[in-house]
C-alpha cells in the first residue's frame, strides 16, 4: 500500500515557518521553488527563483549538512530562500542582466557527493529551461560544475579547460578586497590599508585569497577558521599572519579595525555585535546579518557596514562573464566597479540618514521595479 500521508504535517512549526517566509513576508516573493530528490542517487535538493525581472536567475549551489540540526531539509529550504533573494539584490547592485536564485543540496559533500548525484542534480536544473543558471557556492568546486553541465547547459564557474571562468573565488576575494578599500576611504580617508589591522574569519576558497590581497597591500592580518588544515595553508604562505582559536577571539582582538566574515551566514547578530573591537565590517560571507534591525545596531555603535551582497558580488560578475565567452580582464574591470558602487552607497546612507545596508537595498529594488 502507497503511503500518501504528509511527510510533514502543516501544523509543524518549522513548515509554518517556511510557508510564511515564501508567501507571507517581505522576505519572499520568491516565482519559484523546486524540491528535487532523485533516491538513487541519494539526491535531496531546493531550487529557489526569487526574480527573473532583470533577466535568468543566477547563483551558486549550495552543499551543505546542517549538522546538529533536527530537520536539515527545512533549514535547507530556508537557506535557499534567503539566499535566491540575496541573489536578485546582488545582480541588480552590480548591474547584471540577471535576476536571483540558489540552489542548496541537503548532506555532507565529503560523504554523499557523486557524480551520479551530481549528473542528477543538473537534469533537475535543465528542466527549469535556463530560468536558473547554477555556479559553485560552499562545498561546490569548479570540478562539480564541469560535471553538472554534462545534464544542463546552464551552468557556469567550470573549468578553463571546459569553457568555462575556473573558479569564482578569484574575483570574489578581489571584490572584497576593493569595498574594504572603499570603506577605508569613507572611513579614514585614504583607500590605503597599510598598517590596518584586519581579522578575517573563514579563510577558505575566498578567504584565503583575500589574506593575499590584504597582505600584499601591507595589512597586519589576524585569521581563525574551524578547519585547522585552511589556517596552516594561510600561515605557511604568509608567517607574518596571526591565528586565533575561534570568531569569539577575533572580534574582540584590540585595535582591529576591519572585521571580514567570509565563512557562513549570520556572523553579525545579537551576541557578536556588542563584541565587536572593529569600525568597520566588510567581508564575503552571504546574509552577514542575523536578522532585521541589525543593520541599525551596528550603525548605532559606529561601526560601518559593507553590505555583504555588494562586496562579494565579485564571483557573480565573474560567472555571468562566461556566459558571454569569458574574458578575464573584462570581468576584473567590471569587479573593480565595486569601489566605486560602494562608495555610492556609504554617501547615500549618509544624505538619506539610514544605514547602508538600506541604502543598498533601495538602489537594487529601484532597479528591479523599473525592470517589471
Amino acid at each position: 500500500m502507497t503511503d500518501v500521508r504528509p511527510a510533514v504535517s502543516v501544523d509543524s512549526p518549522a513548515e509554518v515557518d517556511v510557508l510564511d517566509t515564501l508567501f507571507r513576508s517581505d522576505q519572499g516573493g520568491h516565482e519559484q521553488v523546486v524540491l528535487c530528490q532523485d533516491r538513487p542517487s541519494g539526491l535531496k535538493a531546493v531550487i529557489a527563483i526569487h526574480s527573473t525581472a532583470l533577466g535568468p536567475a543566477l547563483g551558486g549551489t549550495r552543499f551543505h549538512a546542517y549538522p546538529g540540526v533536527p530537520r536539515p531539509e527545512e533549514a535547507a529550504l530556508r537557506d535557499a530562500l534567503n539566499l535566491s533573494r540575496g541573489m536578485s539584490y546582488k545582480n541588480a547592485l552590480a548591474g547584471l542582466e540577471h535576476g536571483g536564485g540558489k540552489a542548496v543540496i541537503v548532506g555532507d559533500p565529503d560523504q554523499v557527493k557523486s557524480e551520479e548525484l551530481l549528473l542528477a542534480y543538473g537534469r533537475f536544473v535543465s528542466g527549469l529551461g535556463g530560468r536558473y543558471v547554477t555556479a559553485c557556492d560552499v562545498g561546490t568546486y569548479v570540478q562539480d560544475m564541469d560535471v553538472v553541465a554534462r545534464t544542463n547547459r546552464w551552468t557556469t564557474g567550470r573549468s578553463p579547460e571546459n569553457g568555462g571562468a575556473g573558479d569564482s573565488s578569484v574575483l570574489t576575494a578581489f571584490g572584497v578586497f576593493q569595498g574594504m578599500r572603499a570603506s577605508a576611504q569613507h572611513r579614514w580617508g585614504s583607500p590605503e590599508l597599510a598598517g590596518r589591522k584586519v581579522g578575517i574569519a573563514g579563510v577558505g576558497k575566498v578567504g584565503h585569497i583575500l589574506v593575499d590581497h590584504l597582505v600584499e597591500a601591507g595589512a597586519e592580518v589576524v585569521v581563525t577558521d574551524v578547519r585547522a588544515e585552511s589556517v596552516a595553508r594561510v600561515l605557511t604562505a604568509h608567517p607574518q599572519v596571526t591565528a586565533v582559536s575561534d570568531t569569539a577571539a577575533l572580534i574582540t582582538t584590540p585595535g582591529l579595525d576591519i572585521y571580514a566574515p567570509c565563512a557562513l551566514g549570520g556572523a553579525l547578530n545579537d551576541l557578536t555585535v556588542p563584541a565587536l573591537t572593529a569600525t568597520v565590517v566588510c567581508g564575503a560571507a552571504n546574509n552577514q546579518l542575523d536578522h532585521p534591525g541589525i543593520e541599525k545596531t551596528l550603525a548605532d555603535r559606529g561601526v560601518l557596514y559593507a553590505p555583504d551582497y555588494l562586496v562579494n558580488s565579485g564571483g557573480v560578475i565573474q560567472v555571468a562573464d562566461e556566459l558571454h565567452g569569458f574574458d578575464f580582464a573584462r570581468a576584473k574591470s567590471k569587479a573593480t566597479k565595486i569601489f566605486d558602487t560602494t562608495l555610492e552607497i556609504f554617501e547615500r546612507a549618509d544624505t538619506e540618514g539610514v544605514p547602508p545596508a538600506v541604502a543598498a537595498d533601495r538602489i537594487a529594488e529601484q532597479r528591479m521595479a523599473a525592470a517589471r
